[in-house]
């Protein structure tokens, strides 16, 4: 039996190519969107992908199920309880598969982080005749947590109810199996479809029962209580994507086509009069030094996607700004998560405003012992914290504003008037705010560089709840 685990860090998700050695038939689970890997891993080892399976409408990424069957020809396999605009084969509670002679494929329906959930028994006869040697759980259980219930409340379904059904799809269906068998999650440390992920990406279901959080022995009511609080809030484009996967759509290589056309400067400036994002990837010291003025500033080194996602509209086209070479991934990056209205990328990157320097703004950045200094004066600057409000109370600037990032645009009025210093962690969060709120207007206004953690670097003091 092959069984392969594909980890991709930047939006924490674990992907599957199983594959039966002696009939060369394979499946791949949970793909991500670009899928050459696992075309190539399945040439490699002489396998045909035909069948693609995934867990449950994901939220925080577009699965790669209609490249693949577009690609192989492979059919779709979906919960029974899943609805869909393309074709595919519902699959009920204990539906297997046979991949060839040694690996089998049984389903369980595992209702609550989603109502469609399944999760999906691996069978090799060549280790055991009748017992799983792994279940791959997409997002109803994770390594040292469970899938969040609270996420389908667009869709009809409360956190309560889909908690209730977890909680019977733990208890009744994967705690029952054997302590040995491996688990395979959909997701890993950094995924919002829970709090508190492991960043081990494999264990085993003894391993869970005994330390995992949400599997001790609790009623249903102290279950659903448990699960649903201190959820991170979801960002914005989750119901988007989660729409999207039910969808028939373009794929990604016909997108990829499309958006990366270079653009001369003048095409760019003329897109952002008329309307469009303008997206800079660069870091944010690069970006501070010089950009296209009213641009947002996501780098690449972060929860790109994850921001990209909460900041920039599905909707409207956008021209991505990068350092050269560094537009492919900007715009495949925007591909796994539905954002695919990307008009193009600025040609040469910043070096196309050669001599042109009067088009181009810049953002102020302020040391942390600078601003020590201004906050002293009679007019000191308000300084707003755009980390999650969780992370101001436990530590924080005495005196600051918390404002979190995701709730900035529409928070913005919030802000007296004056100078203001926006300020995050280390300084990624705060160049996004502060090119937002600069492409909202606001004039006075500098980037703590360094964030809070070089405010305690230069010891100067911190309060808490």
């Amino acid at each position: 039996m092959i069984l392969k685990q594909y980890y991709l860090s930047c939006l924490a998700h674990a992907s599957y190519l199983i594959g039966d050695e002696t009939n060369g038939v394979a499946a791949v689970v949970d793909p991500q969107r670009d899928i050459d890997q696992y075309l190539e891993d399945a040439r490699r080892q002489t396998l045909d992908i035909r069948h693609v399976f995934l867990t449950h409408f994901h939220a925080d990424f577009v699965a790669g199920h209609l490249e693949l069957a577009q690609r192989t020809g492979a059919t779709i396999h979906l919960g029974a309880r899943a609805e869909a605009e393309y074709a595919f084969q519902p699959m009920g509670d204990g539906a297997e598969i046979e991949l060839g002679r040694d690996v089998r494929l049984r389903v369980l329906e595992t209702p609550g982080h989603t109502p469609e959930s399944i999760s999906i028994l691996v069978f090799d006869h060549a280790a055991s005749p009748v017992e799983p040697t792994a279940v791959l759980t997409g997002d109803t259980l994770f390594i040292g947590d469970v899938g969040r219930p609270d996420l389908r409340a667009s869709i009809g379904w409360s956190a309560d109810a889909l908690g209730r059904l977890l909680y019977e799809s733990l208890h009744e269906k994967l705690l029952p199996l054997p302590d040995d068998t491996v688990v395979y999650p959909g997701h890993g440390a950094g995924s919002m479809c829970g709090k508190q992920l492991s960043k081990e990406t494999v264990s085993t279901i003894g391993v869970q029962r005994r330390y995992n959080y949400a599997l001790q022995p609790m009623s249903r009511d102290e279950f659903v209580a448990l699960v649903t609080a201190d959820q991170p809030e979801a960002p914005a484009y989750f119901a988007y994507d989660a729409m999207l996967n039910r969808q028939v759509r373009q794929t990604l290589d016909d997108t990829l086509d499309r958006t990366l056309q270079p653009l001369g400067l003048d095409a760019v400036l003329r897109l952002r009069q008329d309307g469009a994002q303008v997206l800079d990837v660069r870091e944010p010291p690069d970006y501070a030094g010089a950009h296209v003025c009213g641009s947002l500033n996501i780098p690449l080194d972060g929860k790109y996607a994850t921001w990209a996602g909460t900041l920039l509209d599905p909707a409207t086209d956008l021209v991505i700004v990068a350092d050269p070479g560094g537009e492919q991934e900007a715009a495949l990056r925007l591909g796994r998560i539905g954002f695919d209205r990307v008009a193009g990328f600025l040609d040469g990157g910043m070096g196309a405003f050669g001599s042109l320097t009067e088009l181009l703004c810049r953002t102020a950045r302020i040391t942390a012992g600078t601003l020590a200094e201004l906050r002293q004066t009679d007019a000191p600057p308000v300084v707003v914290d755009v980390r999650t409000e969780q992370e101001w109370r436990a530590k924080r600037i005495d005196g600051s504003v918390s404002i979190p990032l995701n709730r900035l645009a529409e928070r913005s009025s919030e802000i007296p008037a004056g100078i203001a210093v926006v300020h995050c962690a280390s300084g990624y969060r705060s160049s996004v705010a502060a090119s937002l709120l600069a492409r909202d207007g606001r004039t006075e206004l500098f980037d703590l560089v360094g964030g809070l953690a070089a405010w305690e670097a230069a010891r100067l003091p911190v309060t808490s709840d």
